[in-house]
């Protein structure tokens, strides 16, 4: 399946919850939501996925936790925020990197529409 199809069935899910819930909840309770909804799809989804950081002659085992990893190819972060900050493009960016990762997903549930709250990003460090 192609990069773009699961990305576009992660958004789709993405805005079920979404519409569900509303805004003003916990990110933990729309992350609990969407892994439900991607897993009911048929996609392979971890949850808090905790990734090593190597760093000159050390290993950090627990560098970093991504919120949704899809089909092993995808992260999904989760914000619950009033507006994304360029701390969140640069932490999910870093973690596509490290990952080697091709796509991400950076999702606010804290919009009145989530469609304004949804930025895709292209690892471009290959």
């Amino acid at each position: 399946m192609s990069y773009n199809k699961i990305t576009e069935n992660s958004i789709g899910c993405a805005i079920e919850v979404h519409k569900a819930l509303g805004p003003g909840l916990l990110e933990s309770a729309y992350q609990e939501c969407l892994l439900y909804e991607l897993k009911i799809i048929g996609y392979a989804v971890q949850n808090e996925v905790s990734r090593p950081i190597f760093y000159k002659d050390i290993t950090l085992n627990h560098g970093y936790r991504i919120d949704l990893l899809v089909e092993n190819t995808i992260v999904v972060e989760l914000k619950t925020v009033e507006y994304f900050t360029e701390v969140h493009t640069a932490q999910i960016l870093t973690y596509m990197k490290l990952g080697n990762y091709p796509l991400g997903l950076l999702l606010n549930f804290n919009t009145k529409l989530l469609k304004n709250g949804i930025k895709r990003f292209i690892n471009t460090t290959e």
